[in-house]
């Protein structure tokens, strides 16, 4: 098939309209907004007092390769995260931030359970952070980057709030909070010690997604799904350890790929074979929330020229791209795509299809869904000198 292959570079990425699915709140703050806030709530434990240093310093932690480095980032951010005024404003830039990077549509999620220290009560974090969407957009839109921001209020896989998470998200989904989520360590936690939760959730056809896929593999994506009923994978990458190339495990044949960066995009599909989970994943349109630069730091990815979300995308599965943690990876998503057109020969039409197939998947009603598509986002792909018409 023929269409206009236009590149993809870093300053058309930006320009490009972009959504958004898995972003933690806590993962992007401004490393300036840090400094500040721990200032005036009397926090002394930063690892560096200077902006630019405290940045290097989130990012080297989470490429260090040690866990407990890498959890250590989240006790930062999370200390000036307490009080109704911190959340307002974190949440604000976080709109701010996203729409000034070319999003349209991003679910930001975080745990609530993780800002009561100062007093709070669930409730009072949900309606902060709300609030801070709301001003954050209000603020985009005047600079003239009009975004849409909804929450997902996340419950931790090693406590037991999830059910009252749960009926949080419910209570609050005509308020700006659009779904519920599930994460912490997947090995040791699986998400159906929380089927009390997502039965509430079913009950009242709300919509949720479960991390699984990323540090542990096949089952904590069959128990999300077939137990669970996960409407979305947070992650999902590890989908492909139910893929064959040439009749070997995708593992064990990327391990012999690892000299030529362009494997995933010169292996020919019809040498690619699925499993039963992957083939009904991908038959079933269950969208994979894939995150690039934060599956390599996690070791969930060898490289980005050889990270998994090429050979999705060219089986058709439903991939999106995200960013995770934008503060711990030093990234955006222009970045993430970016990335992916210099690593792995991505053009402006992947970056329009995983667009495209974010909304679909948004937690939001068909009909704004389909409005983002035709209003928004199809026609800022067709300003860039890209019609639609598929490249390959």
């Amino acid at each position: 098939m023929t269409g206009t292959v236009t590149a993809l570079d870093a300053d058309t990425a930006a320009k490009a309209p972009k959504a958004l699915l898995h972003d933690h709140l806590d993962g992007g703050l401004r490393p300036a907004t840090i400094i500040e806030l721990a200032a005036e709530n009397g926090y002394d434990a930063l690892p560096a007092g200077d902006a630019d240093a405290l940045g290097q310093w989130f990012r080297d932690s989470a490429d260090s390769g040690s866990l407990p480095r890498y959890l250590e980032t989240f006790d930062h951010t999370l200390a000036v995260m307490q009080t109704r005024e911190e959340l307002f404003r974190v949440a604000s830039e976080c709109a701010q931030d996203l729409a000034s990077d070319g999003v349209v549509y991003a679910e930001s999620r975080y745990a609530p359970e993780q800002h009561l220290r100062a007093g709070l009560t669930l409730e009072g974090v949900v309606e902060a952070v709300n609030a801070g969407f709301r001003d954050g957009e209000a603020k985009a839109a005047e600079a003239g980057h009009p975004i849409r921001v909804t929450a997902l209020l996340t419950a931790m896989r090693h406590a037991a709030k999830s059910t009252e998470i749960a009926q949080l998200a419910v209570r609050y989904r005509d308020e700006g909070v659009s779904g519920f989520d599930i994460a912490g360590a997947e090995a040791g936690h699986p998400p159906t010690r929380h089927l009390d939760a997502f039965e509430y959730l079913r009950r009242e056809n709300a919509h949720f997604t479960i991390h699984a896929g990323e540090a542990f593999g096949l089952p904590s994506i069959w128990e999300a799904i077939q137990w669970c009923g996960a409407d979305r994978l947070g992650h999902g990458v590890r989908i492909v350890d139910d893929i064959t190339i040439d009749g070997a495990p995708f593992a064990e044949w990327l391990e012999g790929a690892k000299g030529n960066p362009a494997a995933l995009v010169e292996v020919e599909l019809e040498r690619v074979r699925l499993g039963r989970l992957a083939a009904y994943v991908r038959d079933t349109r269950i969208p994979l929330e894939m995150c690039p630069s934060s599956n390599l730091q996690t070791s969930a990815a060898l490289s980005i020229s050889l990270h998994p979300i090429t050979l999705l995308k060219r089986l058709l599965f439903r991939v999106t791209l995200n960013t995770d943690n934008r503060l711990m990876s030093g990234t955006s998503m222009s970045r993430e795509a970016a990335l992916l057109a210099e690593a792995a020969g991505w053009d402006l039409a992947d970056l329009r299809w995983v667009t495209i197939n974010a909304m679909k998947s948004a937690f939001i009603p068909f009909d704004e869904r389909l409005a983002l598509i035709n209003d928004v986002i199809k026609p800022g792909y067709a300003a860039l000198g890209h019609d639609g018409a598929p490249t390959h």
